[in-house]
This record gives C-alpha cells, structure tokens and sequence, in this order.
C-alpha cells in the first residue's frame, strides 16, 4: 500500500516536468529538463550515470546531440512530443524500473525493458535473406493476446513494446488499438515503410504513443535490390507523409558485406538527417533460416568499419544512432533472453532474440513469468555475459556453441515456421565469421579498454 501511495504521488510530481516540455521556447525547456533531472535523481539515483553525459552533451547548444533535443521542439508535435517523453522517461525508465526491479527480487528471474512481438507473419514484400519472405500469412495473434501481453508486462513494469514481423502494419487497426487501450505505454515498429499512408499518420497523431522505425538498405539502388524495386521512392514518401505530420520516427538498417561502406557513409547519415530521422538501428545481417545465404555476412573488417563510423558521427551528427552488436560495450555484451529484452513470434512462443529462433515455452499456454522463468531463458541470465570482450556479446555470432550448448541444454526445439533449423547447423554457419571477428574485436578492446580483461 505505501509503494502504492507513493508511486501515485511520485507520478503526479514527475508530471510537473511534462510543463517544461510543452514549453515553446526549446533553449529554455531544455535547461529546465537538465535541472529537473538534477533534483530528482539527488533523491533516486536513477540516471546517476548517465548525468555526466546528459550536462556534457546537453550543455553545449552547438553540440549535435543539442540539435537533435532541440529538434523535438521545432520538428514534432507538442503533444506527441509530451507523450513521448511521459512515456520513455517516466513510465518506463524510471516508474518502470523501480518495478521492474521488485519483480526481479520476487520471481529470480530477469525482466526486460521492452518485449519484441510478431503481431503477424504476413509481409507485403519479399526481402533477399529476409526468413520472414518464406513464412507467408501463416500466423497473427489476435488482439486479445497482444492486448494481455501488454497487461503482463505493465505489471512487471515493462512499458515498452516493439514489433516486428513480418510487415507489422499489416495489422495498422489493431496497432493503433493497443495504442488507445495503453496510453501509458510506447509502441514502436520495424516496418518496411510501404504502408504508411496519411490515414495512418493521422491515427498515430491521435493516439501519440507510436514511432516507426523504416528499414532502409542504402540508397535506391541497394534498398531496391534486397527489398523489391520502388521500395525506396515508397519510403522516401513515407517518410515525407510522417514530417508533414510532425511526428517523430527514426530508420532500420541492416548492413551487409554488400553495402556496409554505403550504410556506413557521411552521405548516408545526412540522407536520414535530411529526411527527418531521429534515430537509427544498425543491425548485422544474420544467416537465419535453413538454406539463407551467406555470402551477405558482414566480415570482420566490415563490421569495424562500422564500428568506427558509427561512433565518428555521434559525436557531429543528430540523431541518436545504436548498433545492436557493436555496442555490447555500453550494456555489458548480450542485452536478449529477457535481460533487456526478449521476442515473441507470430505463434507466440517466447524466444530470447529476434534472432534466435528457438524456443521451450509457448505464450498461448504460459504466462510471460513462466516463460521468463523458463528453461532457455534462465540459460541465458546464467551464461550473460558469453564473453568479457562486449564487441563479442552474441552467443551465435560471437562465441560460437554457447548458443547450441543453451538450446541442447534447455531441450529448446526450432521454431522456424518454414523449414525446422538444427542449431548445431546454424552455429556452424557463423563458425568462421566468429572466429575472424574475435582478434579484431580484441584489438579494438585492448585499445579502448586497456587491461580489461578479453
């Protein structure tokens, strides 16, 4: 009851900062954020580490990350923006993670910071590489199994929620749905983009708690061969539907041994800027999927090329950009199997990765504790980290067998919906790319962390 009491009475003080943010002048809002911040974790000490950052970036208006804030007040909606911030800030970060934090004490077992869903199976084009071309509309879950994940992880604390596919828009209606149903938490979207359109923009205007993340390969050329010809005018267009509405979304990269030298240009960076960008996500192609190419992997000196740019223009470009793996050094390697977070497929059975596809527990059968509680997953908690280098956090890509030893160990089966996958197979697909990326990864470790442990 006294939690209680004082979560309600904490919400409505943090609310008071929401004023700030509704402010027209953005210099002023900022500064009044940056002290808010101050007060408020002298008593929690909830982003104690990452204040040093937030007064070195922000307090240099000529900075990129000064623009980039300041840009949520000229380039978005205000009450998009107030509701964002509610949301991520409060609701998830730090009401969610004193939550989250007492459901870890009374369960043993992790609970992650965002969940990763399928709603559906169907996708509207067929990406070279891509598993989810081969699966077809085979699977969507239905509103109310969406609709209970949500209340699951709201009581565990979790506020966040990805989804991802197939073409999540597929399911616009019951999208914007949960939206209304949950104003108190944040939707995003990996989404191909194709099916943005003003209808939709307006909806997510209404309901002010979805951002979409559009993947792009590149330029045309590259987008169209892996994506389809007149994909990337289709995103360019969508992305143009989403500024002229004022609402904020970011883009989803994969690179690969083809085009990581365009993903990682300076040319590339302006273009996303350019089009009103915020964020993006950089990910590696993986070789899921029986049969998958693999000439497409990233080599090792691919993937620092991209490490290394990808830094270089954080420190002059606005907008926030995050490598899912090379940036295992900033949450201490693998962030999966519900450590930060976890993925749900179109079949709803719980996986550790978007990545991973396997599985010992089904949603439609289990609670999301059980399935956080579960057999592979508590193999992950155990073995994180798989390495104490953190530019090699993944159990297949990086380490090679830690990934089949947790499956074979778990009893975890495959559940790949098209051709059931041997993870012994898979492993030994990325085998050689693990062994080529560790002495570089090491170098690179040994520079930046010198005497840390590799």
């Amino acid at each position: 009851m006294r939690n209680s009491i004082k979560d309600n009475a904490e919400a409505i003080a943090l609310k008071t900062v929401l004023g700030y943010i509704n402010e027209k002048e953005p210099d002023e809002a900022i500064g009044r954020i940056i002290d808010w911040v101050d007060r408020f974790d002298a008593k929690e000490g909830t982003v104690s580490k990452q204040l040093k950052y937030i007064h070195e970036y922000l307090g240099d208006k000529d900075s990129n990350w000064y623009r980039l804030v300041k840009s949520f007040w000229t380039d978005i909606d205000p009450e998009v923006r107030k509701r964002t911030f509610e949301n991520f800030i409060i609701n998830a970060t730090i009401l969610g993670g004193r939550r989250k934090k007492a459901a870890m004490e009374k369960y043993g077992c992790n609970i992650p910071w965002t969940i990763l869903i399928d709603p559906t199976s169907a996708c509207n084009l067929h990406c070279t590489g891509c598993w989810a071309a081969e699966y077809g509309n085979k699977l969507n879950l239905s509103y109310d199994f969406l609709d209970s994940i949500v209340n699951q992880a709201n009581e565990l604390g979790t506020r966040m929620f990805l989804y991802t596919g197939g073409e999540p828009l597929v399911r616009k209606a019951d999208i914007i749905k949960l939206c209304e149903a949950h104003p108190d938490s944040q939707f995003m979207a990996f989404t191909n983009g194709t099916l943005i359109d003003d209808q939709f923009a307006e909806d997510m205007l209404r309901v002010r708690n979805f951002v979409p993340a559009i993947s792009v390969e590149g330029f045309e050329e590259a987008t169209d061969f892996r994506r389809g010809q007149g994909t990337f005018k289709a995103v360019e267009k969508a992305m143009g539907i989403l500024r002229a509405h004022k609402l904020p979304f970011g883009v989803s990269c994969c690179y690969t041994h083809q085009n990581y030298r365009v993903i990682g240009s300076e040319e590339y960076f302006d273009w996303m800027i350019g089009q009103g960008a915020k964020f993006a996500w950089f990910f590696t192609y993986m070789p899921i999927g029986v049969g998958s190419p693999t000439e497409l992997m990233a080599k090792a000196e691919d993937r620092a090329f991209m490490y290394g740019r990808i830094r270089e223009y954080r420190r002059t470009k606005p907008i926030f950009t995050m490598d899912f793996w090379n940036d295992g050094e900033y949450v201490r390697g693998c962030i999966a199997g519900g450590r930060y977070y976890f993925h749900i497929n179109a079949n709803g059975d719980a996986e550790p990765c978007a990545f991973i596809h396997y599985s010992d527990t089904n949603l439609k059968d289990h609670t999301l504790i059980e399935a956080l509680q579960s057999p592979l997953f508590q193999q992950y908690a155990e073995h994180q980290p798989f390495s104490p280098n953190y530019l090699r956090p993944c159990p297949l890509l990086d380490n090679n067998g830690a990934l089949a030893d947790m499956v074979h160990a778990s009893g975890a089966d495959s559940t790949d919906l098209s051709a059931k996958e041997d993870v012994d197979e898979l492993c030994g697909k990325c085998k050689a790319a693990a062994a080529e990326w560790k002495p570089v990864a090491d170098d690179i470790w040994h520079k930046t962390h010198p005497g840390m442990p590799v």
